[in-house]
C-alpha cells in the first residue's frame, strides 16, 4: 500500500509541476522537467512515509477490532449459559 500511494502522489506532483512550470509560467523545458523530477522524488518519499503510517494505523485498528470481537464473544458465551 505505501508504494502505491507514494507512486501515485509522485506522478500527480510531476504532472502538476509540468503543467504549472511549462504552460502557465512559461519556463524553459529543461528547467521545468528538472523541477518536476525533484518534486516527484520529494513527493515519493513523503508518500512512502504517509503510506507506512496509514498502513500501521489500519493494522492497529484491525487488531483492536478483532480483540474486541473476541472479548465480546467470550463474555456473551458465559452469560448465555
Amino acid at each position: 500500500m505505501p508504494q502505491k500511494l507514494a507512486s501515485t502522489l509522485a506522478l500527480l506532483a510531476f504532472a502538476a509541476c509540468l503543467v504549472a512550470g511549462g504552460v502557465h509560467a512559461g519556463n524553459p523545458f529543461g528547467i521545468t522537467v528538472q523541477r518536476a523530477l525533484l518534486a516527484m522524488a520529494g513527493t515519493y518519499v513523503i508518500g512512502l512515509i504517509v503510506g507506512a503510517m496509514g498502513q500501521k494505523m489500519i493494522e492497529e485498528n484491525i487488531k483492536a477490532a478483532q480483540k474486541k470481537l473476541l472479548d465480546s464473544r467470550t463474555e456473551a458465551g458465559t452469560r448465555d449459559r
